[in-house]
């Protein structure tokens, strides 16, 4: 799921390969730890936040 939320993040949100980069450095990075991260760089704004939240809500649904 990390993989499809990385797609999501630089296709739909235009989030650069840089920033995503960076954020992946992180030690836990998990699909839910990687959009806090982004957004605690000030990297994404709340508004994007909620936008990838809402997409990640829908792919565990989906995905069950």
């Amino acid at each position: 799921m990390l993989e499809q939320l990385i797609n999501f993040l630089r296709s739909e949100l235009g989030i650069s390969a840089n920033a995503i980069s960076l954020a992946q450095k992180t030690k836990t990075l998990e699909p839910y730890t990687l959009p806090i991260i982004l957004w605690q760089y000030g990297l994404i704004d709340k508004k994007q936040l909620d936008r990838i939240f809402d997409w990640l809500e829908k792919a565990v649904l989906l995905n069950g």
